[in-house]
């Protein structure tokens, strides 16, 4: 696990010293090795810079930038089946000086070219450079595990692992891209491939950029899309068939990632998820697996019994700690830092938490994201479902969303007590006249809907494309549950639950590692009849009685909670003050971004015990500490 960054200057105002800021700024993601290539060419400056967290061969031989013959690497993630690559290699004639995945991804795209990349079965961010031919690719993985931002402007292209490496060069103009903080506040994250800057994108997952160095043509190529396996005919197999090869898969993918040089353990929360993953890597190790949770006082939100008894049940060698209302608010203000856009994820708090606990006993650590969206472990698939087949049955059911959006909510009697009436209100009359059920979760998922983030800013928010919009498409089934995963698995999971683990466990120089999001895993479930995934009302179905081979069923039978924090609970008490400082209206009419009128009601309203969703609230302050700390 590494970090890099780099440029291509047709101004040729860059320089080695800027690349070493854009590069080093990053030191947490490799604090073991650095190194730089500066190139000044006819018509550009090029830079290349890596920083390098040693996980496979630990020898100064897996150093990047790495060189062979036309081509140079820098590179972030890890290729799990690198072995089997590399023998098929020598055997075409390759000789190899490292034990390295770096060599063996180099020498593949020697020979095989872009289509080396569906050899890769990993999560990576890469970068050729090919001096020869002129031109520089950087490639994705296909579930978007590692990230990669880029940067196109006035002849200055820029690429890096996090954003705050741009913040570096003198030339970079960071202007916020009111959509994407728009969208931010409909969903507490910005989808990909929208930034919170202008001119500056995320590289979507399952694509790579071409860059032509002499013409200066940039394109964005998608070489793997997972709507495609949802398009297939549905396998013929039985729903015990279908158990059995999926556990098959999930062995090959778990064995993979704990191929390692360091030590390795797992975040376990109690859930399916994360003990399906250690059952079977436990029952397969001699030695006791290092597990590691967090737990907290408040009742709701407290997982670490749960995990305990897993931990107990399966003999792992397991660590847990709990959180204090004044650790959140030691980390609070880092939050800005670790994620260098506006986030609004609060269990970022337990995931650095739990990543801070971990890297003191290993390097390495399973985090088993992906599960809910590859199985269909969300009960709102279920609930989404439920609700389009009874709206369906209404008559002239659009012209009714219609008319009911037409009408303003505060004017309604007799609502002002109830919390968040006017949200639920938009969001009912939206999901009303949804054209199907990927449409009603594209609904379900705001936070703050259109209607009410174009009220709360000041500067005009236009709505921007995001995937959400494109696996509506995906069957002529209005009410599918594959359309939602396949939503969720695009947007939620990526930009949200990946983001949130890469810079958290990141922090602390901890390599996170994903082993639902094998690319394996998705290709044969999407292609499993939905009605597996949730069997007679059970979400998860197959993971479940996967799991429960290994572990009793009555040990798993608990609430389904995640790594949640209480910041309900946290924000009525020692939090509070938080909300006073940044969401003032001095501040608030300076940085003249938002209407202040609109959030102060929201703020006060909240304090005075109405029951008003505290994560907008959040959003907003999350917002508010990230332009203190990149704006000003």
């Amino acid at each position: 696990m590494c970090g890099f960054s780099g440029f291509i200057d047709y101004n040729k105002t860059s320089s080695k010293e800027v690349l070493k800021s854009m590069t080093d700024v990053l030191t947490y993601r490799g604090p073991d090795d650095r190194g730089y290539s500066f190139y000044d060419e006819a018509n550009y400056h090029l830079g290349l810079g890596h920083r390098r967290l040693s996980i496979l061969d630990l020898s100064s031989l897996g150093h990047q930038p790495m060189k062979y013959k036309n081509l140079e690497i820098i590179y972030n993630g890890e290729v799990y089946n690198f072995k089997e690559i590399r023998k098929e290699l020598i055997k075409l004639g390759f000789e190899f000086s490292s034990d390295s995945d770096t060599e063996v991804i180099l020498k593949s795209f020697h020979y095989w070219g872009e289509k080396a990349v569906l050899k890769f079965n990993g999560m990576f961010a890469i970068c050729f450079l090919d001096r020869k031919n002129h031109n520089l690719k950087i490639f994705r993985d296909r579930a978007g595990v590692k990230p990669l931002y880029w940067s196109w402007n006035e002849d200055l292209l820029l690429f890096s692992s996090e954003l705050k490496s741009f913040s570096e060069h003198p030339e970079y103009n960071k202007k916020i891209n009111f959509n994407a903080l728009g969208l931010f506040l409909q969903y507490g994250y910005i989808p990909q491939p929208h930034s919170i800057f202008e001119n500056t994108y995320k590289l979507k997952s399952g694509h790579f950029l071409n860059i032509d160095l002499r013409s200066k043509h940039i394109e964005e190529k998608q070489y793997w899309n997972v709507l495609d396996y949802y398009r297939k005919p549905k396998l013929n197999l039985s729903l015990n068939e279908a158990i059995e090869e999926t556990e098959r898969i999930l062995i090959s993918s778990f064995n993979y990632r704990m191929v390692s040089d360091v030590p390795v353990g797992l975040f376990l929360s109690g859930g399916y998820d994360s003990s399906v993953t250690t059952a079977i890597l436990q029952k397969n190790s001699k030695n006791k697996i290092n597990t590691f949770t967090i737990g907290f006082k408040e009742k709701g939100y407290d997982e670490s019994p749960f995990a305990k008894r897993v931990a107990n049940y399966l003999g792992t060698n397991h660590t847990e700690y709990y959180c204090t209302q004044k650790e959140a608010l030691d980390i609070i203000p880092d939050l800005p830092d670790i994620y260098d856009e506006p986030f609004g994820d609060s269990s970022a708090i337990s995931t650095i938490l739990v990543s801070k606990l971990a890297k003191k006993d290993v390097t390495v650590s399973l985090s088993s994201d992906g599960g809910d969206e590859i199985f269909g472990g969300y009960s709102k698939y279920r609930l989404l479902k439920s609700y389009f087949e009874k709206f369906s049955k209404i008559p002239a059911r659009k012209q009714l969303s219609k008319l009911i959006q037409g009408i303003n909510p505060e004017r309604i009697p007799f609502t002002n007590t109830i919390g968040n009436f006017n949200t639920k209100y938009y969001k009912l009359a939206n999901k009303l006249g949804a054209e199907n059920s990927a449409e009603m979760l594209r609904y379900y998922s705001e936070y703050f809907t259109f209607k009410e983030t174009r009220k709360l800013l000041v500067n005009k928010y236009s709505k921007e494309h995001t995937y959400f919009e494109n696996s509506i498409l995906l069957t002529n089934d209005k009410n599918s549950i594959d359309s939602m995963l396949a939503t969720d698995y695009l947007t939620y999971m990526v930009d949200d639950v990946l983001t949130k683990v890469d810079r958290a466990t990141m922090s602390f120089s901890l390599e996170g590692r994903e082993p639902l999001l094998d690319y394996r895993i998705i290709e044969f479930v999407a292609q499993l009849p939905p009605e597996y995934k949730i069997y007679n009302g059970i979400d998860k179905y197959i993971l479940k009685e996967i799991t429960h081979k290994y572990i009793p069923k009555k040990l798993m039978e608990r609430p389904k909670m995640g790594f949640a924090v209480p910041i309900y609970t946290w924000f009525k008490d020692e939090l509070k003050d938080l909300f006073y400082e940044y969401l003032n209206k001095d501040r608030l009419e300076k940085e003249g971004i938002f209407d202040v009128d609109e959030v102060i009601k929201l703020r006060d309203k909240y304090f005075n015990g109405n029951k008003e969703n505290v994560r907008r609230l959040w959003f907003i302050l999350m917002f508010e500490m990230w332009y203190e700390r990149w704006m000003k």
